[in-house]
């Protein structure tokens, strides 16, 4: 009875974390999944299985088009973000000697999470608007004619605005792979010769590939399903497929947002799968 209470005990021990699991995220997911099958007449749902949301998403002009405006929101944002992250970690890691200035310089990074991410957002309208104090310093320096009109509620606003929000979720795991480098392995290379950009392609650049791959996890799936800052920095202007399913939600189209929530869930899937495939961060977990 004890050998079958001790083989059963982890069981039981897992078993809360199992079922908020399966009640907080499996279940809703099965339910959005079903609900993409169902049929909707203008004013109520029908349950049915029916493929005619799906049909309505693949060949439907704006929804590719929308998918196509995410996707380059996910281009230019993760490349943004690693071309600032990177520097950002390298500098903390290898630049700051005094463990108490780089935590403390690393507790400056997360700054803008103290805030909400609507507030984060409003804050540069004042900032971009055509009256904005950027608009109103190059005219009064007579670099330009008239206000710049695509500072604000454009791609330009939307591209910043995801890097403000989700910068820090690359620089983290960044400078987390860098602070585990051996600096032996540095000294050793440069005592052989090696040169400052070769050090930094033959040791951090492969040795920091985990917290790149977590970092653009990270990023990819914040950026998939981000309709806020697309509704608030690009004026309704530009859409996203957060931003549709959010609209579809709201006329009480509840079966073909579902369906394109499936159909999100499976592209982000995909994307996560093949950053994986690419680099393992077995060791950074």
């Amino acid at each position: 009875m004890y050998r079958n209470w001790k083989t059963l005990q982890p069981y039981f021990l897992a078993m809360p974390q199992a079922l908020i699991l399966l009640m907080f995220l499996v279940f809703p997911i099965i339910m959005i999944f079903v609900v993409s099958f169902w049929q909707f007449n203008g004013y109520a749902m029908t349950p049915a299985f029916s493929l005619d949301n799906y049909v309505n998403v693949f060949t439907s002009k704006v929804s590719l088009s929308t998918y196509l405006n995410t996707f380059k929101y996910v281009v230019l944002v993760w490349t943004v973000c690693l071309a600032i992250a990177f520097p950002v970690a390298y500098f903390l890691a290898f630049c700051i000697e005094s463990e108490s200035l780089q935590v403390l310089l690393f507790l400056l990074c997360t700054i803008p999470f103290w805030t909400s991410n609507i507030i984060r957002m409003i804050s540069w309208i004042p900032l971009l608007g055509r009256e904005g104090l950027i608009n109103q310093m190059l005219l009064n320096l007579h670099l330009i004619q008239q206000p710049v009109e695509w500072f604000l509620y454009s791609d330009f606003a939307i591209v910043l605005g995801m890097v403000h929000l989700y910068n820090f979720f690359m620089i983290a795991p960044i400078f987390n792979s860098m602070m585990r480098i051996d600096r032996m392995l540095i000294t050793a290379a440069q005592d052989m010769g090696a040169s400052g950009f070769g050090v930094l392609k033959e040791i951090i650049l492969p040795l920091s590939a985990p917290g790149i791959a977590i970092g653009s996890i990270f990023v990819v799936t914040l950026v998939m399903g981000e309709y806020i800052t697309v509704r608030l920095m690009g004026g309704g202007q530009s859409a996203s497929i957060g931003k549709l399913i959010s609209t579809q939600i709201g006329s009480l189209q509840y079966p073909l947002a579902a369906a394109n929530a499936v159909i999100l869930l499976l592209i982000t899937l995909v994307l996560v799968t093949g950053i994986l495939r690419v680099v393992d961060i077995r060791k950074e977990l």
